[in-house]
């Protein structure tokens, strides 16, 4: 073990340590008692739990990608749909889940297909509102490989206006993203929303 793993350990293990006791505080502020048998281990889950939702801020674009970018003359479009994702809304600290749908027009480079989930996911896997999360997204892709183009559309639920406030439990939030090609070229554009359109 390095000293710098060891001082990662100590700090991890301190960050723990406060994030299970503010959950702790948390139980106690609801009218809860922490100390009774179903909610003894509560902190300590919670706090695995949101470091296992929030894993996406310890990765970036070339963890995510790694060696998956090829050369390749391939100039058609290539689409990655209903890529499932679970992310938490900012706002609220409440689920949000549904699928991506993403498409780029290569030039001279592609993506390993696997690399494209594991982008969705890297900022899904983070506090996140869905306008946001759909631009990060087909930004990546846009800095990853350099297309001529890149298209994005996420269809999610929200559990913020389900749980709680309006309580709508069929309203799906629809974003979309476009660059390049997409962005400017209608047939583009209607090629890429033909393919997201349900079959």
């Amino acid at each position: 073990m390095t000293i710098e793993t060891g001082v990662e350990q100590v700090a991890d293990a301190a960050r723990r340590a406060e994030f299970e006791e503010l959950v702790r505080r948390q139980l106690e502020l609801l009218g809860e008692d922490p100390s009774r048998a179903g909610l003894v281990r509560t902190p300590l889950r919670v706090t695995r739990s949101m470091e296992w939702l929030t894993r996406g801020y310890e990765t970036d674009l070339k963890d995510a990608v790694g060696g998956g970018i090829f050369e390749d003359e391939h100039d058609n479009m290539i689409m990655v749909r209903d890529i499932e994702l679970y992310s938490l809304c900012e706002h609220h600290l409440l689920p949000f889940f549904g699928k991506a749908h993403v498409a780029y027009i290569p030039n001279g480079r592609v993506l390993g297909l696997s690399k494209v989930p594991r982008i969705v996911d890297m900022f899904a896997r983070r506090l996140q509102i869905q306008e946001r999360l759909t631009s990060e997204i087909a930004e990546a892709v846009q800095d990853a490989v350099h297309p001529s183009g890149v298209g994005v559309v996420i269809e999610a639920h929200h559990l913020c206006m389900m749980m709680r406030g309006v309580e709508k439990q069929n309203s799906t939030v629809v974003t979309s993203a476009m660059r390049g090609a997409f962005q400017t070229n209608s047939k583009t554009r209607e090629e890429f929303m033909t393919f997201v359109r349900p079959r």
